[in-house]
């Protein structure tokens, strides 16, 4: 018994085995809406920020903060809601968690200067934060047999359409409405989890006294090192990377915050986040391959819009209608990936899903500049359709068979390596598109020879033939074809990374093998 565990009394068994099967699907069902809310309000923004700009009075590098403050704080709260959901109970943990985020939306909505906003989406995304990992741990604890191999096919639908559909939702509210109403909306679901999910009755016990013996040193360096991490992230392909002395400082720190972290982890008498799960080589390689699938969900949720927007000038409206493809099949592929993960080898289904997303990925490396919603179809269909068979098995890979006692810290240190992959993934992305945009820019420039030159002056000669004045009319002409070369670079960008992303999605196929495959037990698992 660690010196952890000496302090405090037996951990309780979980009192939700003795709630009816219906009352637990609508406990479960009721925090799997809280989790789509939050993971939903990640992205619901992405469309519509030029809307809160100018809403706002913002300046262009301000605006980001809308959306990496809500990031920086969800990423730090995740691994932290396997503590508060022990100390605090399930329950108490969830409905403080959408009390906080309901009102939080609404100081959103009311903001009066990005200041106000970024202090009020940091809060956001820190209460929402503990809404994510906890339900997958409830989902496990709950259910048994097929009941529980369900669990893994809906909250991973929830956890990859709630961020594909942000745009869509949030540019077509902004469009209707307001911008203001992006966070409006989420007041009365609030309202309903916070009120509803404390009548339904336990899921689990509390234990406060561990509330007494927490490591605040664990807590800062696992704040620091985590948001640091991400803002290095989110701002670095911004600021030319460790070329600006900000980013070398915030780098700096998340290191020697990490070590501190890590020592913590191993030596503290009452740590924050047990990394006891990787202990289990199934659940290692299962967060490996989870990372690889948040680089893969977030890329492509953040590539298109970009495409769409800069290359094609669509509207948010229009893009939000063009992404919501990937959303539709995705939900055709929740009920086949869960039932597949119960039938055959998990290693299958997800070698399956990882092969399909590839092919996604190389269907896009053949875009061209007039790609629109037609030709976007199919790519996007097979990436939908793909995501469930990736997530769906590594989700029962990870947590089937996990020990009671290290449920809920594998279900934040799984959920937490998806949105460090999604991190790292736009971060790479975005660093990509900018030196490969460069690269093909200047190469057009190269071909731009003395005889293109001449050709340029040639046909401003003629149009100022016509009445028009040669000086203006060489301008223009020389606009329209610096606008041409910009939208070609940026499309062979575009080709470029997609072809990247497919041989990362290839080579974590090499992964798969050695995952031994997780069967569903029929034993339910008590929540400790």
């Amino acid at each position: 018994m660690s010196a952890a565990e000496a302090i405090l009394p037996a951990p309780p068994q979980a009192t939700a085995a003795g709630l009816s099967h219906g009352r637990k699907l609508l406990i479960f069902g009721i925090m799997a809406f809280g989790q789509f809310m939050a993971l939903l309000d990640t992205q619901i923004v992405a469309a519509s920020l030029n809307s809160i700009q100018a809403g706002l009075s913002a300046g262009p590098d301000e605006i980001a903060w809308v959306q990496t403050a809500y990031l920086m704080a969800e990423i730090v709260m995740i691994p932290l809601a396997a503590f508060l959901s022990i100390a605090l109970s399930t329950r108490w943990l969830f409905t403080l968690s959408a009390v906080l985020f309901t009102l939080s939306s609404l100081m959103c909505g009311m903001a009066w200067s990005i200041q106000s906003m970024t202090v009020f989406r940091a809060l956001q995304g820190f209460v929402g934060g503990a809404m994510v990992p906890t339900v997958f741990a409830t989902g496990f604890a709950m259910f048994s047999g097929k009941s529980r191999a369900m669990i893994p096919a809906i909250l991973g639908m929830v956890s990859t359409l709630a961020p594909t559909l942000g745009p869509t939702i949030g540019g077509w509210i902004t469009d209707v409405s307001s911008w203001r109403w992006l966070f409006f909306v989420n007041i009365v679901p609030g309202l309903f989890i916070a009120i509803a999910l404390p009548i339904l009755g336990k899921v689990d016990e509390a234990r406060p006294a561990m509330l007494k013996r927490i490591d605040w040193l664990h807590v800062a360096s696992l704040a620091l090192f985590l948001g640091a991490l991400q803002y290095v992230l989110e701002e670095g392909p911004r600021n030319q990377w460790f070329e600006d002395p900000t980013i070398q400082t915030v780098a700096w720190l998340s290191f020697v915050a990490g070590l501190v972290f890590f020592e913590r982890s191993f030596f503290s008498t009452m740590p924050v986040l047990r990394l006891t799960p990787f202990r289990r080589p199934v659940f290692a390689l299962a967060c490996l391959l989870n990372l690889v699938i948040g680089f893969g969900l977030y890329s492509t949720v953040y590539l298109t819009p970009i495409f769409l927007g800069r290359v094609r000038d669509y509207s948010s409206l229009d893009i939000g209608t063009t992404v919501f493809i990937a959303g539709i099949f995705m939900t055709f592929g929740a009920p086949l990936a869960a039932r597949l993960s119960t039938l055959v080898d998990q290693r299958i289904v997800i070698a399956v899903g990882f092969s399909l997303f590839a092919l996604s990925c190389w269907l896009m490396s053949g875009i061209t500049d007039n790609w629109g919603f037609w030709q976007l179809f199919v790519p996007q269909a097979v990436r939908g359709f793909a995501m469930l068979l990736c997530i769906v098995p590594a989700v029962g890979m990870a947590l089937n068979g996990v020990p009671p006692a290290e449920l809920r810290y594998a279900s934040g240190l799984f959920n937490l390596m998806r949105n460090l992959g999604g991190a790292i993934g736009i971060a790479l992305v975005t660093t990509w598109l900018q030196d490969f945009g460069r690269i093909h820019g200047e190469r057009f420039g190269e071909a731009m020879t003395a005889a293109g030159t001449s050709a340029l002056a040639q046909a401003a000669a003629r149009i100022s033939q016509m009445g028009a004045d040669a000086a203006h009319a060489q301008l223009m002409i020389s606009g329209e074809i610096t606008q041409f070369v910009t939208r070609q670079a940026l499309t062979l960008a575009f080709e470029d990374v997609y072809l990247l992303m497919t041989g990362v999605f290839l080579t974590a196929l090499l992964i798969v093998p050695f995952c031994k495959t997780a069967v569903f037990s029929d034993a339910p698992v008590p929540m400790e």
